[in-house]
């Protein structure tokens, strides 16, 4: 076996060498080597998880920039920081942490689109128990649209659109209000042991590939505990792109070629799709949550165990927020936006498009209110306008049942997009397709795998501050 591997060893060297090919593809050259010496009586899911066990995460190729985000930035400038770069997070540093501060203290947390969506949601809610820290943001709140009850968001419907007016976010994004709000002194938290949840550059692509799928992490930091700084951030995009250039390799085809209805995707039937208007009473007790944070974080579940859940969906008639509080509330990525009494799709929101209610708040100043299908129309005309590319302007991207693995992961690399829904030969939804489903698909995790791993990753109190 060890000859075997040397000389798999000098084979990958060479061949890497002399190919043009990209990092990831040499990557996936390596996957390759240690496929062609597993024990033939494993199982192609175990010879994969095997590989992958082999393959340390100081393998993967290091992400072009490294974005992070200054502890006394305010809530502006993190967002102009998110969507300039195109990222959904960034990790915060303490600007008073010393030159030789260890990771842990040099890092406060991760700032995401998920807390940004939240704390919207605050804003545009009245004063309430549920959010105590921000009295002035709820007075503008009802300022702003008018509004003399405590209905909050829990129960918007159609007819309740017109909470959220057309120049809500203009009036709030130009605000003493908004320009002043910090990021860690008035929307953060921490936990006990660390900021996040980060992996060491010893680990391995196993731990970082169920980190990604099994326990429903967007990304995932690798240190490097000598300089205490995080050495690169591996994201599920990332993953799939790697996926996308193993085309032609024999372990990558072996998965590839198979149909997505033979590898059990998409994971829901068409009766478990959800409208948001089945769940309103549910919506009722959304709690102000850390705007800061790793497990109790939106994308930073790891100590959440995954479950079967629903497909869900909102009409576009009803309040953009409304989609962004179901994406909260379910933990979900995005979330389609259907025609009024059909099932046919006519756009995607998705958790970064919140940015566009802060970053462009007076595209929507023609409308009554902010609907989904307005906020589709306005931020489609804003990016056209503005000649920006954004999945936005690629409409609902889809697929059928029949198409290959293969096939889907290149759609999902080439449109840069985070799901892709299954139709009928109708166009009506049948289901959606993440990088999280697609990732999940290569790896198992073995019994015992983590062991003591995730210990001590608990939340403090809800009212701990940083």
């Amino acid at each position: 076996m060890a000859m075997a591997m040397a000389s798999v060893q000098l084979g990958r060297q060479t061949s890497i060498q002399d190919s043009p090919r990209s990092p990831e593809a040499k990557l996936g050259m390596q996957v390759e080597d240690l496929w062609d010496v597993q024990e033939p009586e494993l199982s192609p899911n175990e010879k994969l998880n095997a590989c992958f066990e082999s393959i340390p995460v100081s393998a993967f190729p290091i992400a072009p920039q490294g974005i992070e985000i200054k502890s006394d930035a305010s809530l502006a400038d993190a967002v102009q920081i998110l969507a300039q770069n195109k990222i959904l997070s960034a990790p915060v540093v303490d600007v008073d942490a010393p030159e030789d501060a260890t990771w842990m203290d040099r890092y406060i947390g991760i700032v995401e689109f998920a807390g940004i969506a939240v704390w919207i949601l605050q804003q545009s809610e009245p004063s309430s128990p549920r959010s105590p820290s921000s009295p002035n943001g709820a007075e503008f709140a009802i300022a702003a649209n008018g509004m003399v009850s405590a209905a909050g968001l829990g129960a918007l419907g159609p007819e309740d659109a017109s909470i959220t007016s057309g120049d809500f976010f203009e009036a709030l994004t130009s605000s003493e209000f908004y320009k002043n709000t910090k990021v860690v002194r008035d929307i953060s938290g921490s936990f006990r042991w660390a900021p996040f949840l980060a992996l060491q550059k010893s680990n391995t692509f196993l731990t970082m590939l169920l980190l990604l799928s099994k326990y429903k992490m967007k990304s995932v930091p690798v240190l490097d505990l000598g300089d205490g700084k995080i050495d690169n951030i591996i994201t599920q995009s990332a993953v799939i792109h790697m996926l996308a250039e193993c085309t032609g390799l024999h372990w990558f085809e072996s998965w590839g070629s198979k149909k997505l209805s033979e590898i059990g995707l998409p994971t829901m039937s068409p009766e478990h799709i959800i409208t948001d208007a089945a769940l309103c009473g549910a919506l009722c007790n959304l709690t102000t949550e850390n705007f800061v944070s790793v497990s109790a974080s939106f994308g930073q579940s790891p100590v959440v165990r995954p479950c079967a859940v629903g497909f869900y969906e909102v009409y576009e008639d009803e309040p953009v927020l409304q989609a962004f509080k179901l994406m909260r509330k379910k933990r979900i990525g995005g979330i389609p936006v259907i025609e009024c009494g059909g099932k046919k799709a006519i756009g995607n929101i998705s958790l970064r498009d919140v940015q566009f209610l802060l970053t462009a708040p007076d595209i929507y100043c023609d409308y009554r209110s902010i609907t989904a299908k307005n906020f589709l129309i306005a931020v489609r005309n804003y990016l056209e306008k503005h000649e920006k590319r954004s999945p936005m302007l690629s409409g609902m991207i889809t697929c059928k049942r029949d198409e290959t693995f293969k096939e889907l992961i290149q759609k999902l690399d080439s449109e840069k997009i985070q799901r892709v829904y299954v139709t009928d030969e109708d166009g009506n939804l049948e289901g959606v397709i993440t990088l999280r489903d697609i990732i999940s698909r290569l790896v198992h995790e073995p019994r015992g795998y983590f062991g003591d791993f995730f210990d001590g990753v608990l939340p403090l109190p809800e009212n701990s501050r940083v």
